[in-house]
């Protein structure tokens, strides 16, 4: 299997493309200074993958940035802090803040020339226009929790994408799905028979940060620790 087999590249964006670690805890950072003990990072990325994952199960439908509220007052109340209902919608609306990772815009722009470039992602459409911005390119389809009703690693939003692909002549063979949380992604995708690429952010951290464990650990297909990785594997491979 090489990357020059597939014609189009399926993303998930927040973790993968967005450091969503990083816009997380910044955007927590008020709720943390009122705690009255030392939490590391990982501890609150961990605590915030559970209440997160729960109340997606709970309220698919719900859109992110109203999720995300619920999960800052799930946080609040574990931490035993009082918080205000603006404070939780103040960190609901923080995704537009949260950063790219560094090599994201340069090696999507590289991608673009030889592959259909498309989104699937767990937040909503307004969110996901603020992070857009922050891409460098324009993505030949975006699908949304809010499009598809459910947040995955729900089987809807990877046959909702499968079917609008379908219609534009992107067939399953033709896709390689690239993300980096196995939970969200990497799971359902294998149930899809999607070819997956892992882009292994947290390659020199322990556990599994701001995404479920996923329990067994799924097979795939490639593996690189950052998007500039994944472009320059391409590049060798087709020698550009």
């Amino acid at each position: 299997m090489r990357l020059s087999d597939f014609k189009a590249l399926t993303f998930d964006c927040y973790g993968t493309l967005i450091d969503w670690e990083t816009g997380i805890f910044t955007g927590l950072q008020p709720l943390l200074a009122k705690v009255g003990r030392e939490l590391s990072r990982d501890e609150v990325l961990e605590a915030h993958a559970f209440h997160e994952s729960s109340t997606q199960a709970q309220t698919p439908a719900k859109r992110y940035p109203d999720l995300l509220a619920v999960v800052y007052k799930r946080l609040a109340e574990e931490w035993g802090v009082p918080v205000s209902w603006g404070e939780a919608e103040a960190y609901g609306a923080s995704v537009s803040a949260w950063p790219a990772f560094p090599d994201t815009a340069e090696a999507l722009r590289y991608l673009k020339q030889h592959f259909k470039l498309v989104i699937l992602s767990n937040v909503d459409n307004r969110s996901f226009w603020a992070s857009q911005q922050k891409l460098g390119v324009e993505f030949d389809a975006i699908y949304t929790a809010e499009d598809a009703g459910s947040y995955k690693p729900s089987d809807r939003n990877f046959e909702y994408m499968l079917k609008n692909l379908a219609r534009v002549g992107i067939a399953k063979g033709d896709i390689l799905h690239t993300a980096e949380s196995l939970f969200h992604d990497h799971v359902p995708a294998t149930r899809h028979g999607l070819a997956r690429c892992w882009i292994y952010r947290r390659h020199d951290k322990e556990g599994f940060g701001a995404t479920m464990n996923p329990g067994d650990m799924p097979k795939v297909d490639f593996r690189f620790t950052s998007m500039a990785e994944l472009a320059e594997a391409h590049r060798k491979e087709v020698g550009a």
